[in-house]
């Protein structure tokens, strides 16, 4: 996406010389480097990071430092007082830091905001995807607490965390988010047989799923389905592009974007391995 965007400079910066080069040669980019000082020199005023987690931290930081807003893959990292650093860093030197949750920008789920919403029902399931409690919930489960966070009413508060792990692996969670008049769910079942993910909403005699943040199926009185185009890229379809715009236009208009709504999402998560992981 990013390479048929008018008007930006591309740079590209990785480690690993041979995807460095493919990747640059694929999207025509012709500054390329594999130093992050270098990346730096370049003046550049934007940066998307995209690395391992564990590399968060250094890399969002120093290019903070350097006066350079960044759109980091969630989550910031898998340590909370690390995510808490780098808000406060880029708060404090008033860049622009921004946490790619598409979700937020996928039009299927920004539609959902327009419809009652008494119930909200969010499930997302893994074919033998069982991992640790910390990194299952910090790299997938993150998407669906601040999805839930989004759709439920400002405020709500009342929070209960259900799920099974063994032998340090997590099986499934569920997150119950309620508020008078609403009631949330955030499910993943990381054992399943499938893999996929549907958001249900509820309210005032009307129902509205969205499979895999594609199809929409309506429910007043008779189910109709409302299909996705086929055109339509999946990077569109998930939020990914929106994020990103909505990321570039900011700096274009010399706006600065906090991440405090992103980091109460990790401190949510961060409240639910506690609660999963605590005999």
């Amino acid at each position: 996406m990013l390479s048929t965007e008018p008007g930006l400079d591309l740079h590209l910066m990785t480690r690993d010389g041979q995807k460095l080069d493919r990747i640059s040669d694929t999207y025509r980019v012709q500054s390329r480097t594999s130093d992050l000082d270098a990346l730096i020199a370049t003046g550049i005023r934007a940066a998307f990071v995209h690395v391992s987690t564990d590399q968060h931290h250094e890399i969002v930081v120093r290019r903070l430092r350097a006066g350079v807003d960044v759109f980091v893959d969630k989550p910031l990292s898998y340590d909370l007082a690390e995510s808490r650093y780098m808000v406060e860093l880029a708060r404090g030197l008033s860049r622009s830091l921004m946490v790619g949750f598409n979700r937020r920008y996928a039009p299927s789920y920004v539609e959902a905001l327009a419809h009652p919403r008494d119930l909200v029902i969010l499930q997302k399931d893994r074919r033998d995807g069982m991992g640790d409690v910390r990194t299952s919930v910090l790299d997938d489960f993150i998407h669906l607490v601040d999805t839930l966070r989004m759709l439920a009413p400002h405020g709500a508060h009342d929070i209960d965390v259900q799920g099974k792990t063994e032998n340090g692996k997590l099986h499934h969670v569920v997150l119950r988010l309620a508020e008078t008049g609403f009631t949330g769910l955030a499910v993943m079942n990381r054992s399943s047989g499938s893999a996929g993910e549907i958001l249900q909403t509820a309210g005032a005699g009307h129902r509205r799923e969205v499979v895999n943040l594609g199809d929409v199926i309506e429910h007043d009185r008779a189910p109709k389905l409302l299909r996705g185009s086929d055109w339509e890229p999946v990077g569109r379809r998930r939020g990914i592009e929106g994020a990103c715009r909505h990321f570039l236009q900011s700096v274009r208009d010399g706006t600065t974007l906090d991440a405090e709504d992103a980091l109460t999402t990790h401190e949510w998560c961060e409240d639910i391995i506690t609660r999963l992981t605590t005999p």
